[in-house]
């Protein structure tokens, strides 16, 4: 098996998301894409605000029609910080498989400063969604020598939408139609998620 695991908030799941399993799968050849919703990303100070039960539930209507995609809440029940080695290790014992860790260009930057960096790509290759402008040259150019070999770039469309633009816009009672699923912001209205306190 050939499985990619997509790290984040989820807060909420949106269209790049999608897109970028959707890539994975197609241009890695992967039998699965699993969403794994951190419990919290200890290289970020801000507190999940969103409830994990939100943010799962979202993704299972998102991904219901994904017939290659599925969620882990592996890091929610383990709780405390979410180090990706702690989560490959877990799943590399229950679910032996050859595995890539995908990633936006941007997390690229900070990889040196995850925990145990060097043991990670040992266990697992990383995919790295690549979006214009950013070329090849510069993103190899950002992380240290003796992890390139270890890399797969994602050749992916340009994507103008953050989760956190997206919740200032749902706060705002602004339109996200062309970003995000009906049936998540359908839920998020309904569960009043992102209202301005």
């Amino acid at each position: 098996m050939r499985i990619g695991i997509l790290g984040g908030t989820f807060n909420p799941p949106h269209n790049a998301h999608i897109a970028l399993a959707r890539a994975a799968l197609e241009q890695l050849q992967l039998d699965e894409v699993i969403f794994m919703p951190a419990n919290r990303n200890p290289l970020k100070t801000m507190k999940i605000q969103t409830s994990a039960k939100h943010r799962l539930a979202m993704l299972d209507l998102v991904l219901k029609k994904e017939p290659q995609m599925g969620y882990s809440d592996m890091e929610i029940t383990r709780g405390g910080p979410s180090y990706t080695i702690d989560t490959m290790s877990e799943l590399l014992a229950v679910r032996p498989a050859e595995y890539w860790f995908l990633m936006g260009a941007d997390a690229l930057k900070g990889f040196t400063d995850w925990k145990n960096p060097a043991k990670l790509v040992k266990m697992c290759r990383l995919a790295v969604a690549m979006r214009p402008p950013t070329s090849q040259f510069e993103l190899m150019a950002r992380i240290p020598e003796e992890y390139r070999s270890q890399i797969d770039v994602i050749q992916m469309a340009s994507s103008e939408i953050s989760s956190t633009e997206l919740r200032d816009r749902i706060s705002q009672g602004q339109p996200v139609n062309h970003w995000i699923s009906p049936e998540v912001l359908q839920y998020a209205q309904a569960n009043k998620l992102y209202q301005l306190a």
